[in-house]
């Protein structure tokens, strides 16, 4: 590896090698989750909280504060499309990162670079979006730094957001609790947003047209917590879609994940612009849908929950988790409307480059 290539930044095999062979022992990371999971002692904070805030954090001594903390920055092209902007897609992928490991979103800061020369009523577009995101989501942006460049230096305006929650008690998901049996459930359909995304880049139309998911699943997510208590992991399927993001699940987990390609939800609009284009619905971004693994006596109830509420009416079961023997171990196994079975591997390369 000379260069930084497009397929660095796709969400595939060609970013977990870069963040793994360069990143993690630099930085001494040793998990990969959309969020850190932090813990430190609320006896830290203990001398400088008031009576309300040590009665609503439980403060004591002994007590472990467990926050999530995560960063992302957004490049996408172009920053406005159907569904959405680089604004309020900023708000909601932050929201999610944090509450893919079970915490309540409350902080965000947000970093702008903007280009030389950019429209000033195209920044109050997306300062709007981003402000009616943060309240859809019960969040608040409370930092953040602005720095210009020349014009030609930068693509318009990038935009970086940082964010933090705390965690509720006894919630404690990862692929360590991934168990041969459990559940696979994806919470809508997919591929929405980046066949969005590239139909606005390309100045192609659909019919009816294909709009962006973007939306906080924080309150998704709440609702799943607060139905079943075997819940194993959740992640935001979003670079590299569901098929990178399961074939992370099994590699780290050791189990063999089996979907079925009939379940796996995808809007007829979506399919048939995958179809057109030579594109796999599997391996297209996604920015308000998660991927859960459950355990399998949890799959059915969640699931009726799930599809009462908004963002979850297309969830479907899609597959399980295998034990699996020494050649399945960490692989993903799709079976096939045909009835054949393909093995699913990480996006290799770029398929659609700055989606978010």
């Amino acid at each position: 590896m000379e260069k930084i290539l497009l397929g660095h930044g796709s969400g595939g095999r060609l970013m977990h090698q870069l963040i793994r062979e360069y990143f993690a022992p630099k930085f001494n990371l040793k998990e990969f989750n959309d969020s850190a999971v932090v813990n430190f002692p609320t006896s830290l904070v203990h001398p400088f909280a008031n009576s309300v805030e040590r009665q609503a954090l439980s403060v004591n001594r002994t007590t472990l504060l467990r926050l999530a903390f995560t960063t992302d920055s957004y490049v996408v092209s172009p920053i406005f499309f159907p569904g959405g902007n680089i604004g309020d897609l900023a708000v909601n992928g932050t929201v999610n990162d944090i509450s893919m490991v079970g915490a309540k979103p409350l902080y965000l800061s947000a970093g702008f670079i903007i280009e030389e020369g950019f429209p000033i009523n195209d920044l109050k577009v997306i300062l709007s979006s981003m402000s009616d995101a943060s309240q859809k989501a019960g969040v608040r942006i409370v930092a953040g730094d602005t720095k210009v460049v020349d014009k030609g230096k930068g693509d318009g305006i990038f935009i970086n957001t940082s964010g933090v929650g705390i965690i509720r008690d006894g919630v404690e998901l990862g692929a360590k609790n991934i168990k041969a049996g459990d559940r696979v459930i994806v919470s809508g359909l997919t591929g929405s947003h980046g066949i969005a995304v590239l139909a606005e880049r390309n100045g192609l139309s659909f019919a009816p047209p294909v709009l962006s998911d973007t939306a906080p699943l924080n309150g998704l997510v709440d609702l799943m917590l607060n139905t079943s208590g075997e819940i194993r992991m959740m992640r935001d399927p979003t670079r590299g879609g569901v098929a990178t993001t399961l074939k992370e699940i099994a590699e780290e987990s050791g189990l063999c994940i089996i979907i079925e390609e009939d379940l796996i939800p995808v809007a007829p609009c979506v399919k048939g612009a995958c179809e057109l284009l030579g594109l796999d619905p599997l391996y297209i971004a996604n920015e308000g849908i998660l991927a859960a693994v459950v355990s399998p006596d949890a799959a059915e109830p969640l699931l009726k929950e799930m599809r009462d509420y908004s963002l979850g009416k297309n969830a479907s079961i899609i597959g399980e988790a295998i034990s699996g023997d020494t050649k399945t171990c960490g692989m993903v196994l799709l079976k096939t409307s045909i009835g054949g079975t393909r093995i699913i591997d990480m996006l290799s390369g770029e398929q659609l480059p700055r989606i978010c």
